[in-house]
């Protein structure tokens, strides 16, 4: 990937460890510009990117395991500052010359440390604090050189430094929450031991990402952009349209399956706030036609991707039909790719011509495009701010994820017209109170599914009524790869619970999923 702007990088090397990416997050909230590589990338590869300092990760492994992944010794000593975590920790002793052992003790989870020798790492840190740990081999000797500046009960080297040679390292975890005073310990090597300038700023990442979008399309190409309604689209949408103006087309398809008022937020609030040129198509009765007497998950699913596609298609076969009558051709696709998706897939690379992506669905094969990617170095939350600097509606800024197939898998049993009202309005109820709450920023996701084939005896009034149950499921995520349930109060569950069966005459119950992920996924199909 190439790096933006001017900025200093960060290299974190990926030994496996599942907090690569927060790691890299990290690295970001401190201001300073990082990148996720792997660790079979060779060190001579790493050091012509030139980075101000490389980071090596943690990882499952044992040092000594045979087939465990290593690094070129070189890395300690081609000038450039280098930062061990965990499993890096004791790749950086055991590589200059310390000594890694199997002392038999494993620590996991909260550990207390105690800091002997503060240095310039734990500056201003605590003599005694707790930090989240989670290996079985030691540092037994500190490298030569190096000042030994804490340690735990069963680890005699926690935390190491070689000011002069701008290499330092800890047994622990800084990256994640447990640690305490883990981002003043990363930011202490950044700023005072490696010395990278605290350039990445959101404010300057929306203003270099317009001007590389100017760049690349030149003054006078044409884009196209497909809106899902999303943060994503949304916001590489306004950054391409505040490159190009109206030579950005962006295509909007309302499938009927969106929550209460997020076509009209689409169609009315984004384009106030962007000026962007936008042709919304109506694709609701086909696929509500296609989606009659359906219900299983599955096939639902299947249905909406489809006719998503074909409407999309369609949809954009009118766009360049219209630019082809003015003699114009479209030769920019604008997509919402962001890093997680790169670094999953393994790319790095930038890629030129159209590639099969959820965005896209299936274009044309002879349709040459160039791909437009103003947020491939960003994660979710930095999309969010950059979001907000551009001036999007904080509704559509911070607006949960949403699944694709959209209120379709989450109303258990077939989807028509009157139960899509039914859900949206219990959907909408649900939101508000959460807004309301002001945990609309705590809480990832709160699907409300309708069971559609089930009815349920209540009494509204005083009369008996048979209606339809709702469940309310919110969750809290960092990734969505984990979940668990999150314990909203109760004065909040009971207001949803009223307003619903009070206003959405057709249900007479509201439940609470209290299931974590795994087992249960977020949405129910």
């Amino acid at each position: 990937m190439t790096q933006p702007g001017e900025h200093d990088l960060v290299l974190v090397v990926d030994f496996g460890a599942q907090y690569a990416q927060l790691i890299a997050r990290r690295v970001r909230e401190a201001r300073v510009y990082s990148e996720i590589v792997p660790h079979t990338m060779p060190v001579a590869e790493m050091l012509a990117r030139r980075p101000k300092a490389i980071i090596l990760s943690g990882g499952p492994s044992s040092v000594y395991s045979e087939g465990a992944p290593g690094i070129d010794d070189h890395v300690f000593t081609a000038g450039v500052p280098v930062f061990g975590m965990c499993y890096g920790f004791q790749l950086m002793a055991k590589g200059l010359g310390g000594e890694v052992a199997h002392t038999g003790a494993r620590e996991y989870g909260r550990t207390p440390v105690s800091v002997s020798e503060p240095g310039t790492l734990l500056e201003g840190i605590p003599a005694e604090h707790k930090v989240w740990m989670s290996h079985g081999d030691s540092v037994a000797r500190a490298p030569e050189g190096f000042t030994v500046l804490a340690s735990t009960e069963d680890t005699p080297v926690a935390a190491f430094e070689d000011v002069g040679r701008g290499l330092a390292g800890v047994q622990w975890h800084p990256e994640v929450l447990h640690s305490e005073h883990g981002q003043k310990v990363l930011e202490h090597f950044l700023h005072h031991i490696a010395g990278a300038r605290q350039t990445w700023t959101m404010l300057n990442i929306a203003e270099e990402q317009i001007e590389r979008v100017r760049e690349q399309i030149g003054d006078s190409g044409l884009a196209i952009c497909g809106l899902s309604g999303g943060v994503d689209s949304a916001v590489a949408a306004a950054i391409v349209q505040r490159a190009i103006g109206d030579r950005l087309h962006c295509v909007f398809v309302d499938h009927g399956l969106l929550r209460e008022g997020e076509a009209e937020q689409v169609e009315r609030d984004f384009v106030a706030a962007t000026g962007v040129n936008l042709h919304v198509f109506d694709a609701r009765e086909t696929f509500l036609a296609a989606l009659a007497g359906v219900t299983d998950p599955e096939e639902k699913r299947k249905i909406i991707g489809r006719e998503f596609i074909r409407a999309f298609e369609a949809a954009e076969v009118q766009v360049l039909g219209e630019a082809a009558e003015h003699g114009d051709k479209v030769g920019f696709l604008v997509q919402g790719t962001l890093y997680p998706d790169v670094v999953e897939s393994g790319g790095g690379a930038g890629t030129s011509n159209i590639k099969s992506h959820h965005n896209v669905g299936g274009l044309p094969e002879d349709l040459e495009f160039a791909l437009v990617e103003p947020l491939r170095t960003l994660f979710k939350d930095e999309v969010r701010l950059v979001g907000e600097q551009l001036g999007l509606p904080a509704e559509m800024v911070w607006r949960q994820p949403f699944p694709g197939p959209g209120l379709g898998i989450r109303i258990i049993g077939e989807v028509t017209a009157d139960r899509l009202d039914i859900l949206r309005r219990a959907d909408a109820i649900a939101r508000q109170e959460l807004t309301r709450a002001g945990l609309d920023r705590d809480i990832w996701q709160m699907p409300v599914v309708l069971l559609a084939d089930v009815r349920s005896v209540g009494v509204q009034g005083d009369g008996r009524t048979y209606g339809h149950p709702v469940v309310i499921r919110p969750v809290t995520s960092e990734d969505a790869m984990t979940a668990d349930w999150a314990r909203l109060p109760y004065e909040v569950m009971e207001r949803i619970s009223t307003r619903i069966t009070n206003e959405v005459a057709e249900v007479n119950r509201v439940t609470l999923d209290i299931t974590s992920k795994p087992p249960g996924t977020i949405e129910w199909e």
